[in-house]
């Protein structure tokens, strides 16, 4: 639990950087998107788009500007040049790295991410080479002050695969379908997580200290940073005073 504890505070940390670089937004926006498009418009039967407007909103979107990414996912307003995207790679170290993408244009997005790679020693990898490393899971984080009892009981409840306790943080692990019903019966009962998303968690870790650790870092970074890129996810176990 220690590392997926450190993933998690990675992540928040992340999402504030996003924040101030003004990127939130335009990755938010075509997350809506992309989910309508696959999934249908209804939230309600829709897990993924349900998750996508909960961020949006909690990030103070306003509700015009979701329902128009909606209507573009629905095909209302001339959306259908969006596509999603996944990549998958290896790092320094043998890291495995999943990169996924919302664009409009298959040879930039693939160009960009191979330069990032090569870039910070890593390699693009073809189709199916680390995806099978990884699950993807909807998971919950809840901190200091919440009721872990209450916490626990109620997901398991709702239909969580697993609840975990670790250095303050109570972690809530669901399968895509439950995510939402799990969710939204914690905060009905007025538990709200400080973090809720759906995730690919890795199966296993590879280790990563030192200079490798900060190349894959850097690495990750790099990928982030593109305009295409939704989120990137590793296998890399990374020292808890990284």
């Amino acid at each position: 639990m220690a590392g997926h504890s450190k993933w998690a505070n990675i992540k928040f940390r992340k999402a504030a950087q996003d924040a101030k670089r003004g990127k939130v937004f335009t990755k938010l926006i075509k997350e809506i998107t992309v989910s309508t498009r696959l999934g249908g418009a209804d939230p309600d039967s829709n897990p993924r788009l349900r998750s996508a407007i909960d961020k949006a909103m909690a990030a103070n979107m306003t509700r015009d500007t979701i329902d128009r990414a909606v209507k573009r996912g629905a095909g209302a307003n001339d959306g259908d040049d969006l596509m999603e995207i996944r990549y998958e790679g290896y790092g320094p170290a043998g890291v495995a790295i999943l990169v996924e993408c919302a664009t409009d244009n298959r040879n930039r997005t693939v160009s960009e991410v191979r330069h990032a790679f090569a870039k910070h020693g890593g390699n693009l990898g073809t189709d199916g080479s680390v995806a099978y490393l990884f699950n993807r899971v909807g998971v919950l984080v809840f901190a200091n002050g919440e009721d872990d009892e209450a916490v626990m009981e109620l997901a398991i409840e709702a239909g969580a695969d697993d609840v975990d306790s670790e250095d303050g943080l109570v972690e809530v692990t669901t399968s895509p379908e439950s995510f939402h019903q799990v969710r939204q019966t914690l905060k009905e009962a007025g538990l709200m997580p400080e973090m809720s998303e759906l995730i690919q968690r890795p199966a296993t870790e590879t280790p990563v200290s030192g200079e490798q650790a900060e190349q894959v870092a850097k690495l990750i970074d790099a990928l982030e940073e593109l305009d295409d890129v939704q989120d990137v996810f590793s296998n890399g176990s990374f020292p808890e005073d990284a």
